[in-house]
């Protein structure tokens, strides 16, 4: 809205300040200062509001040290991250850029499907949530729309980055592009010196078809890749402040990702592909961290009010299209690494419980409890375990500290590795 506004007043009446606002460093910058001031403002408000509906978290009781305490506290404040990302988006965004649109639409589409889920374990009265086939459903639908909108839309778009040599003069890397924008299945591989890897390559033997499987396949890894971070991130859920905080770390790592692979000049210097029009991105990233960011207002220890799955599909999901749209999802694993190891404890928990009662009539665990961060909560003997480290149960607040820590290590190694190859 308002870029379009002044973008008017700048042409039409040369007005000075105007132009500020073609500048997505500017942009970005109201952004997240917007998105920081509306999660904090309408925070307390929808707090209000949720406690005046008596919208309360249902709380097992896991014998987990302060799980109790818990119990009455406010969900579905997911909504609070919603309206604080949208509503900067919409004031400074360009909504005709096809990865701003296309990540707007994923926040609506997700936070829907969250709050669904949310609205039938409060006002419904089933712990359950929706059947999960159809958040599987939603969660297929919203990989589906992305893999098909790059595919088909004239904006999404590359400009490979094909040969380098190192300049005589200055002895500095000299990256040659090609002279023409084209659609591609191309994604960044970390760690790999010639570092582009196109889908399409799989299916040489297709011969004339090879393009058309690599976009099908490409579709597929997208469907694949947003339906595990999201799960990821509603996974990691668990404790006051983590997925939160978590997410505003690769929320950073995806908005500095974003700006050097739209600028061809850091694009050069990285020797990544260049994508116009993705520097849109890193004003929604801008809202992202601040919308997160301003969450934290309210969500960490202890937790005013938690995201519920409104919040934690929606993160998840927003990452991995990020990602997707920058060509940069094989960094996931690292950039996500404590949404994966989340949800690997779960996978290997469950796994080894079925496989071990089938055998011998008893299940065994691996931890003392999953997903993982549970297991730094429970003292060692309380269950039956593989894994009894650590003896003494952890205080929840440090657990999201050191979590954070790591998740802030990860960001770094997902930087770093664009340069080490």
């Amino acid at each position: 809205m308002f870029y379009y506004l002044f973008s008017y007043l700048d042409k039409t009446f040369d007005v000075p300040g105007a132009g500020m606002f073609n500048y997505i460093s500017f942009r970005a910058a109201l952004a997240f200062i917007f998105a920081l001031l509306c999660s904090t403002w309408i925070g307390k408000r929808i707090i209000g509001k949720l406690q005046q509906l008596q919208i309360g978290e249902i709380i097992r009781d896991l014998d987990l040290e302060g799980q109790i305490s818990k119990k009455g506290t406010p969900t579905m404040g997911g909504i609070i991250i919603l309206l604080s990302i949208i509503v900067p988006c919409l004031l400074v965004g360009i909504l005709d850029n096809v990865y701003m649109s296309l990540m707007l639409f994923t926040t609506v589409w997700l936070g829907a499907l969250g709050f669904a889920d949310d609205y039938t374990k409060v006002f419904k009265k089933n712990k359950e949530g929706i059947h999960g086939k159809f958040k599987i459903i939603g969660q297929i639908g919203i990989g589906l729309i992305v893999g098909l909108t790059l595919y088909f839309s004239p904006n999404a778009v590359i400009v490979e980055n094909i040969d380098s040599h190192i300049d005589e003069k200055t002895h500095l890397e000299v990256v040659e592009y090609s002279q023409k924008e084209i659609k591609s299945t191309m994604t960044t591989i970390p760690f790999m010196k010639n570092n582009n890897a196109d889908y399409a390559n799989l299916f040489d033997w297709a011969g004339e078809h090879k393009q058309l499987l690599g976009w099908i396949f490409f579709v597929l890894v997208t469907i694949f890749i947003v339906t595990a971070v999201s799960n990821g991130a509603n996974l990691t859920d668990g404790l006051d402040g983590l997925a939160t905080g978590t997410s505003a770390i690769q929320g950073v790592a995806l908005g500095i990702l974003a700006y050097v692979s739209s600028n061809v000049n850091y694009a050069g210097y990285l020797n990544i592909m260049y994508i116009p029009g993705a520097g849109e991105l890193v004003v929604f990233a801008a809202a992202f961290i601040g919308a997160t960011i301003g969450f934290l207002w309210f969500n960490s220890y202890p937790a005013q009010v938690f995201m519920g799955d409104t919040g934690s599909l929606a993160l998840g999901g927003i990452i991995a299209v990020f990602a997707i749209a920058i060509h940069k999802e094989l960094l996931i694993p690292v950039l996500s690494g404590i949404f994966l190891i989340e949800s690997l404890s779960v996978i290997c928990q469950t796994g080894y419980f079925k496989y071990t009662k089938r055998k011998t009539g008893v299940g065994k665990r691996i931890f003392k409890m999953s997903p993982l961060h549970h297991h730094f909560q429970k003292t060692a003997g309380s269950v039956n375990a593989l894994i009894q480290n650590p003896k003494q149960a952890i205080p929840e607040s440090k657990i999201t500290v050191r979590f954070w820590i790591v998740g802030l290590i990860l960001a770094a190694l997902t930087l770093i590795t664009l340069k080490i190859r």
